[in-house]
This record gives structure tokens, C-alpha cells and sequence, in this order.
């Protein structure tokens, strides 16, 4: 099918000359002003535009600062045709987008050899754009898959949490789409992006592979000297995670949210929380949204030194930890959001029995 080629221009006369010399090549719409070319753009997704310049009521510079400024056209090639040779206009043109310009009268060879070349170009641009998409998407499969089988390992040789992982990272996933929405702690949410934060969440307790089995699986509660290679894990799982770093010389948005949620996920907002004992705003969100998603689903979750306690029992524990244990506005999120996590902790206990 041809390319599909726009000619706006007030000049009679050099639309039916642009016409006649692409007619062959291309399917050549042509349009008298730039107001026709928005109307017509609706239903018809040019391959590149020719724009002239000097029109009445809306010129070239401001025809393709409209285009420029809508996501589905700005990536449509504009060639401006022009009689003017000033370098100011040249300028502010290419400043704005455009992708070459064609003097008038234009001659036929230049006009089907510019237009040519800047297809090529953008097609050669999509190619690789998309070549570039799918090695990303693959990278992103492959990272998935490790941080799937690596948080599987810690999960398995803690004999008591078993589909912890997978719901502490929806947990997360339900609290942070529900903190954006409220616009709370939005600046430090937006700057990173959710899905590789909500995938990082799964390594929070990466760290516990240094711990032993007989302290991990403890059937009781641990001795002061047991919970204090317990806390290790914290430290152990930013270790690890440097050590990730250092090896592949990459300290990118997944391992350092990977990071954050492995070394501050029991820090309390009074102080009082482990391994560096920092207050409030202090910790870093990514532990102070762990905290919340950690405790709950220990609470709900049986273990072999105890019962699991009900979903109302351990949010009004929660409810009562805000302030202390917990961030006293994320705890607000937390119970507006409460029920969606209950029914995670259903889905996921569920599919474990299928």
C-alpha cells in the first residue's frame, strides 16, 4: 500500500504541481489550509506532511506546534515548504520539529528525493524502535524470571511462607496505585516506575539466604541471640544486592527499589525498627510500604510457633500501630484499600490448593 502523503498549502497552484509529481508514487492528499489538515488528520494518519509556511489564519510554525503537541500526530515527519531563506526561519523550524525544508518553486527531482529519504529514515526509525521494544520486553521477561526463581529459593527453605512473595508484591501493587490516586508521596512514587518497584518488592527478603535453617524454621519463638541473626537479613539482603550491582555495573530503578525494600522493610516510623533505627519520613518509601504488607500478612498467615490471627483482628492491629509501628498516612490508604488485600490472600491461598 502506498505511503500516504499530506500537501498543505494555500497556493492552488502548488498543491496541483505537488500532486501531479507524487501522484505516481503516493497517495497525495491535498488540503488548502492547516485548519482542512486537522479536520482530515482525524481519520487519516499521514505518512509525512509538506506544510507551508505563510497561511492565513494559522501559519506553518503554528500548525506544527499543535501537531508537536499531540502525542498520536508528533511523530509524523513535517517537511515545510517555504519561498523564505532566512537562517531564523531555519531555526526555529528545525527547533520545533520539522524534519527539512523544500524552497518554492520546487523542483520535481528534490521533491520525490526529500520526501523519499525522510520516509526511509522514518521507517528505519520504527524498525529499530520496535527491535528495540521487543530486546527490552525480553530483558524484562528474563529479569521477571530470576527475581521469580531467586525469591522462590529464600521462600522454600522458610518452610512457614510459603506465597509470601507473590502477595506482599500485590499488596504493593493495590497500596501503591491507591497512594497515586490520593497524590500521596506522589514525587517519590512517580520518579520510579511502579511495575519494576512492585516486581523488586519479592527480593525484600532476599537476605534470608544467609540465615540459618535452624534459626529460620524454629517451630518457637527465637532467643535474643536468634532475633539478632534474624535482623541480619536486612543488611544480608542489601549485600547481596550490591553485590549484584557491582558485578554488572548497573545501579538501575530495579535494584536500587530491590535495595530499599531488602534493607529498610523493618524500620518503624517511632524509631525504634531495625537495622539503622531511622524515624519517620527517614525511611525510604519502599520499607515504609513493606512494613504494612509484611505485618499483615504474617498476621494472617499461620507459622509453626503460631495461629493465623483474622483479617479484622490483624487491621485493627495495623489501625493501632499508626504513628508507631507504621506511617500514619499510608495507614489511612491501607484500610481504605483493606478488603482488596484480603481477597489477594484468598486468591492466592486458593490457587496453592488447585
Amino acid at each position: 500500500m502506498p505511503k500516504t502523503i499530506f500537501v498543505v498549502d494555500d497556493n492552488d497552484t502548488n498543491l496541483t504541481v505537488a500532486k501531479e509529481v507524487l501522484k505516481d508514487s503516493y497517495r497525495v492528499m491535498t488540503l488548502p489550509s492547516a485548519a482542512k489538515m486537522f479536520s482530515l488528520i482525524e481519520k487519516v494518519v499521514p505518512d509525512l506532511i509538506l506544510l507551508d509556511i505563510e497561511m492565513p489564519d494559522m501559519d506553518g510554525f503554528e500548525a506544527l506546534q499543535l501537531l508537536k503537541s499531540n502525542e498520536a500526530q508528533a511523530d509524523i515527519p513535517v517537511i515545510f515548504l517555504t519561498s523564505m531563506t532566512d537562517t531564523e526561519v531555519e531555526v526555529r523550524g528545525f527547533q520545533l520539529g520539522v524534519v527539512d525544508f523544500i524552497t518554492k518553486p520546487f523542483s520535481a527531482p528534490v521533491l520525490i528525493n526529500r520526501i523519499k529519504t525522510h520516509l526511509d529514515i522514518d521507517e528505519l526509525i520504527r524498525e529499530r524502535t520496535t527491535d528495540l521494544r521487543q530486546r527490552t520486553e525480553q530483558l524484562q521477561r528474563l529479569q521477571n524470571s530470576i527475581v521469580f526463581v531467586l525469591a522462590d529459593m529464600v521462600e522454600s527453605r522458610d518452610e512457614g511462607t510459603g506465597g509470601h512473595v507473590e502477595r506482599t508484591a500485590a499488596y504493593i501493587k493495590i497500596l501503591v496505585d491507591a497512594m497515586l490516586k490520593r497524590g500521596l508521596d506522589a514525587d517519590e512514587i512517580t520518579a520510579t516506575d511502579v511495575d519494576l518497584m512492585v516486581s523488586s518488592a519479592r527480593l525484600h527478603d532476599v537476605g534470608k539466604i544467609s540465615i540459618s535453617d535452624i534459626i529460620l524454621n524454629k517451630p518457637a519463638k527465637l532467643t535474643e541471640d536468634e532475633f539478632s541473626v534474624m535482623q541480619t537479613h536486612t543488611q544480608e539482603g542489601v549485600r547481596i544486592i550490591d553485590q549484584i550491582v557491582s558485578r554488572t555495573g548497573e545501579d538501575e530503578i530495579f535494584l536500587s527499589n530491590a535495595r530499599m525494600f531488602a534493607g529498610y522493610h523493618h524500620e518503624r516510623w517511632d524509631g525504634t525498627g531495625y537495622p539503622f533505627g531511622l524515624k519517620g519520613a527517614e525511611i525510604p518509601i519502599q520499607g515504609r510500604l513493606m512494613a504494612f504488607v509484611d505485618v499483615y500478612d504474617a498476621l494472617i498467615s499461620e507459622r509453626p510457633y503460631k495461629k493465623a490471627f483474622s483479617h479484622e483482628d490483624a487491621v485493627e492491629i495495623i489501625k493501632e500501630g499508626a504513628g508507631k509501628q507504621f506511617d500514619p498516612e499510608i495507614t489511612t490508604v491501607f484500610l481504605e484499600v483493606q478488603d482488596l488485600l484480603k481477597d489477594v490472600y484468598e486468591i492466592v491461598k486458593n490457587k496453592g490448593k488447585a
